[in-house]
């Protein structure tokens, strides 16, 4: 399989990560964003993404910063509607 090497396409495949995250573990979603500790609880499922992410995507494109962005769009600012504290 072809490394990512498209700026674009990158942040295409870390949202779609991202949102398999958020899907797929709802009830920490809304526990962390409610208590303040949801990169403590996604601890796991973001790194696991993370390292998916890293072996698809050319280092050249800057991916590290290309997933953090994807966190914050995907996964907290949809979580905007939960009740917490950080808002």
């Amino acid at each position: 399989m072809a490394m990512i090497d498209n700026p674009d396409q990158a942040r295409r495949l870390a949202r779609a990560i991202i949102s398999d995250v958020a899907i797929y573990n709802r009830e920490k979603v809304e526990s962390g964003i409610r208590n303040d500790n949801i990169f403590d609880l996604l601890q796991d499922e973001l790194e696991e993404g993370r390292q998916h992410f890293l072996s698809r995507v050319a280092a050249g494109i800057g991916p590290q910063a290309i997933y953090d962005i994807a966190v914050v769009d995907v996964l907290i600012k949809r979580a905007g509607t939960i009740e917490s504290a950080i808002w």
